[in-house]
């Protein structure tokens, strides 16, 4: 193992997101005996606690999630960011700080040693299953908008449940409340233009609301021991570095906090952090960063083609001294357009959301990148916004083109190559470099808030309102299953 250490590096764990792709940690358990062994840990507490096996799909299968409910999907997401933890390590990075995204909180200190792989997995588990058992009527709203302005749009209606559950981005703030009030937050949004997506986590939080689920948790979780830790974890919730605090209490309490991550972020990058490493699938907490600091370097090493090169480069170059450049756009998996490359700096426009957003309980979700809020830029404006602390002016999506439904035929291709033109003008790509499997997030950088602005069009387009409340297009995140859902509406719609 290479001693080279990575200078002002913090590792970044992602909280709920969506479910795992099959197989996605199968190079990452070859190569590495730590990685086999925390997986098998994860697998142990999982068993002893009436679950099924963990790792095994995300070791062996390609395939989709499948419906195991919620405490297997927070295991599952645990298991990707403790791995990826365990690669980083294993290849000579280390972190001046570990921060973790709502319950990514959790995997933060497991990862950092405050507490063991196991009892990090049990304590997942016992605060799933809390807030199961009170099963709040609630939802949370991503809103592209600072947390000033958002925190203003909940205030409109004044109840004590409807508040500010996370200022993740200068322009991206998550909205926590009963499910009917989200509804109106949502159309005072769109009134205002403010791109706004609900999410759909298994258990919306960061609201008062919680309490009931908070208490339920400190009573009846298991106290697991904890100590120091090996490195410094950043609690966004808490404002501080996390000591002596009891695990326990720690989830407990941020059920009901609000999250911080944007002041986290800004704070530690002040302090000397200037590369940011996702423990996780997809860049989530990582777009946040590049839209909170321009110009950061951010690295999500198993959206790499080559994760532990990825991260080799990054420490050689660390440990050098010498400035991280970002390549070339690579090319897609299928050779059909360019991939996203995270480490590019991005402008502070709407962050995503943990996107399309992470499927309810039960459902079976596509292998597409999904987090709690992703920015994408829209066309390149004459000059360029600078980045306000928090006051900014809000986001105002382009209003799409007057357009009346288009005559094209019910045949695929027909439709593909609309949806190509279509996106590509507003992504300002050739259309032919649009393939039809490309992903919209992981490989063009279309984040969700985006992506549903694009959907709108495409439902005005093909004259299909439905279209604009299908969540599992943006899940799905490429333009063959859009096309394919066309089709087969607009053929049902006729009733073929």
């Amino acid at each position: 193992m290479r001693v080279m250490h990575v200078v002002n590096t913090v590792f970044v764990m992602p909280g709920t997101v969506a479910a795992p792709r099959g197989g996605i940690l199968c190079d990452l358990h070859n190569r590495y005996e730590t990685v086999r062994e925390a997986l098998s840990r994860i697998d142990k507490a999982a068993r002893e606690m009436g679950l099924p096996n963990i790792s095994a799909r995300l070791i062996e299968h390609n395939e989709t999630s499948d419906q195991r409910g919620p405490e297997v999907q927070y295991l599952e997401i645990f298991a990707v960011s403790i791995a990826t933890h365990h690669m980083l390590i294993a290849e000579g990075a280390r972190p001046v700080a570990v921060v973790g995204q709502s319950i990514g909180e959790l995997w933060a200190l497991a990862a950092a040693g405050h507490l063991s792989v196991e009892d990090a997995a049990r304590l997942a588990v016992a605060r799933s299953q809390v807030l199961t058992r009170q099963s709040w009527d609630g939802k949370m709203l991503a809103v592209g908008v600072d947390g000033l302005r958002a925190e203003s749009l909940a205030g409109l209606i004044n109840h004590p449940h409807l508040v500010l559950a996370c200022e993740n981005a200068p322009r991206q703030s998550v909205i926590s409340g009963p499910e009917a009030l989200i509804e109106q937050v949502k159309q005072v949004a769109d009134a205002l233009d403010w791109p706004s997506f609900p999410l759909g986590v298994p258990h919306p939080t960061h609201s008062p609301a919680m309490a009931q689920a908070a208490r339920d948790l400190r009573a009846t979780a298991p106290r697991v021991p904890y100590g120091a830790g090996r490195w410094r974890v950043c609690s966004p919730w808490l404002g501080r570095d996390i000591g002596d605090d009891d695990p326990v209490d720690l989830v407990a309490g941020a059920l009901t906090a609000r999250v911080r991550m944007l002041h986290t972020i800004r704070d530690l990058h002040a302090a000397g952090a200037d590369a940011f490493v996702e423990c996780g699938e997809w860049p989530v907490v990582t777009k946040f960063v590049e839209a909170s600091v321009p110009g950061v370097r951010c690295v999500v090493p198993l959206s790499e083609s080559d994760p532990a090169e990825a991260v080799r480069a990054l420490v050689t170059e660390s440990a050098a001294g010498s400035p991280f450049r970002s390549g070339v756009p690579a090319p897609s998996s299928n050779g059909h357009g360019p991939a996203a490359q995270v480490s590019v700096p991005v402008a502070a426009e709407p962050v995503p959301v943990s996107p399309a957003a992470v499927p309810p309980p039960g459902v079976s979700i596509p292998a597409a990148p999904v987090s709690y809020v992703t920015p994408v830029a829209s066309p390149a404006p004459a000059a360029a916004v600078p980045v306000a602390p928090v006051a900014v002016a809000p986001p105002v999506v382009a209003a799409a083109p007057d357009a009346t439904p288009t005559s094209v035929g019910l045949d695929y291709e027909s439709v593909l190559a609309e949806l190509q033109t279509l996106y590509g003008d507003f992504l300002g790509y050739p259309p032919d470099l649009l393939g039809e499997d490309d992903g919209l997030e992981s490989e063009l950088g279309v984040e969700s808030l985006k992506q549903v602005v694009l959907l709108g069009r495409v439902s005005d387009r093909f004259d299909l309102p439905d279209l604009r409340s299908n969540s599992s297009l943006l899940t799905v995140g490429t333009l063959r299953r859009i096309a394919e859902t066309v089709v087969q509406t607009r053929a049902g719609a006729a009733g073929r």
